[in-house]
């Protein structure tokens, strides 16, 4: 994979990470916790991608 498309996978994966946790930080504001499990569990799938794109 060139440089180029390897950094804006990168960047786009960053990105999502961010906005889910986000989402994961308001859904534990308002207490719904199985909504938290499945955020967390998308945001570390997200995060894996990442390191492994890196």
């Amino acid at each position: 994979m060139n440089a180029l498309l390897k950094q804006n996978r990168v960047d786009t994966l960053s990105r999502l990470y961010d906005m889910k946790r986000k989402q994961l930080a308001q859904a534990s504001q308002q207490g719904n916790s199985l909504r938290c499990q499945v955020l967390e569990a998308e945001a570390e799938a997200i995060f894996n991608a990442l390191k492994s794109a890196r």
